[in-house]
């Protein structure tokens, strides 16, 4: 199995940027796609974006197209999602997961962290 550790979350206002990663133990790493999603108080749990084993696929929602960036590094057993230009919209607790194919559907993903908080003020 695959456990991960989200980190990097926090405070920060509107406009400005944050980097969360998710470590990943083991030694499989690479051979899973990576899952980032989101959930805010009295929501579902929505996709944010995703990257396959290698790198050579990503995929975004259209609400964070163009702001959230997604990457990998394999060698260190760590997904990144780094964020710009911050929303309020965008405060939620934060989690990466690990599946076998990058899809929207959380249900497909077999591993997920604990999460980390964040919270972007006006």
């Amino acid at each position: 199995q695959v456990q991960l550790v989200e980190s990097g979350g926090g405070l920060v206002q509107a406009g400005g940027s944050l980097r969360l990663s998710c470590a990943a133990s083991g030694r499989t790493f690479s051979r899973y796609a990576m899952g980032w999603f989101r959930q805010a108080p009295g929501k579902e749990r929505e996709f944010v974006g995703g990257i396959n084993w290698n790198g050579g696929s990503i995929y975004y929602s259209d609400s964070v197209k163009g702001r959230f960036t997604i990457s990998r590094d394999n060698a260190k057993n760590t997904v990144y999602l780094q964020m710009n230009s911050l929303k309020p919209e965008d405060t939620a607790v934060y989690y990466c997961a690990a599946g076998y194919l990058v899809v929207a559907d959380k249900s497909k993903y077999y591993f997920w962290g604990q999460g980390t908080q964040v919270t972007v003020s006006s």
